[in-house]
């Protein structure tokens, strides 16, 4: 059968709707826009336009997987992040708009030493190292290599997989100089000659909880990957780790930077408190007012703990 375009859409936003889809009419349009490879603008323009049988087949084909719940990202391949291209796939986290927020304070921080506008370091000084640690598809660490100068960025992460994505989007967004390590957590940065060393450590660590990871919907509990999501049992696991083993990897004066459940902010400011080795931990919030980021100063003067 033949349909005109305004049509085909309606039918494919209501059953996107009727499978319990969010943003039904925005991944209906983002649909067909990918099988035609062309973009938003390019649609209107099209509205009027009949589609033939083939096509419309090839449509409800897209719009039945994402009815089955799989993510859009998952079906393009693809995820702008801070106005880049990212590969995207079942073995990486899609990257969030809050992370966006998170990057966005790091490149005012490498700038200038500030955070939202306010004295923070005094500036990092030029040529900073900066570690992207469980780093996913790479979106936080190849957008700062980008968007940065004077940046050397190195992404870790315990999945090879993950690395492998990473790796492709560095060459995607022509940033070479970024390095890549398999690591589970810092193990890979101890070596007979001592800790690498960073000026920044910046992390979206896991910090589900397991009982909350039931709860979430189809398409990040059935298609993202669980070791990108559970934080353990109270989903402070990797926190722990980070607020025990940072230090020792952050030079003086070094910043440390993580994304945090809503609900996180006092327990993960008390795991850095109570190392002793950070002053100025600090947390921010996202676009929509909820906490979603620590900053943390490594100490010039680390108090003795217990």
């Amino acid at each position: 059968m033949s349909l005109p375009l305004k049509e085909l859409i309606s039918i494919g936003a209501k059953q996107l709707r009727d499978a319990g889809v969010a943003d039904a009419e925005i991944d209906a349009k983002e649909l067909y826009c990918f099988m035609q490879n062309m973009d938003r603008t390019a649609l209107m323009l099209r509205w009027q336009e009949v589609l033939q049988d083939n096509q419309c087949e090839a449509y409800f084909d897209l719009i039945e997987r994402r009815a089955s719940r799989v993510p859009l990202q998952h079906i393009t391949g693809r995820q702008e992040f801070m106005g880049l291209p990212f590969e995207v796939n079942d073995k990486v986290l899609i990257p969030r708009q809050d992370t966006e927020t998170m990057v966005e304070d790091a490149l005012e921080l490498l700038d200038k030493g500030t955070l939202r506008r306010q004295e923070y370091t005094g500036g990092l000084g030029k040529g900073t190292d900066v570690l992207d640690l469980c780093c996913g598809s790479g979106a936080i660490g190849i957008s700062i290599a980008k968007l940065a100068k004077g940046a050397h960025v190195t992404c870790s992460d315990l999945s090879k997989e993950a690395l492998e994505v990473a790796q492709r989007n560095a060459r995607l967004n022509d940033c070479k100089s970024v390095k890549f390590t398999e690591s589970d957590m810092f193990d890979a940065f101890c070596g007979r000659l001592g800790k690498k060393k960073f000026n920044l450590i910046i992390s979206n660590p896991p910090y589900i909880p397991p009982s909350v990871i039931e709860g979430l919907e189809p398409e990040v509990r059935e298609h993202e990957p669980m070791m990108a999501l559970d934080g353990g049992e109270d989903g402070l696991d990797f926190y722990r780790i980070i607020a025990q083993q940072a230090p020792e990897h952050l030079k003086k004066g070094g910043v440390l930077m993580l994304e945090i459940g809503f609900d996180q902010k006092d327990a993960v400011k008390e795991l850095l408190q109570e190392t002793g080795r950070f002053e100025k931990i600090v947390g921010l919030t996202d676009l929509t007012g909820k906490d979603r980021i620590i900053v943390a100063i490594l100490s010039k003067n680390p108090q003795k703990t217990a």
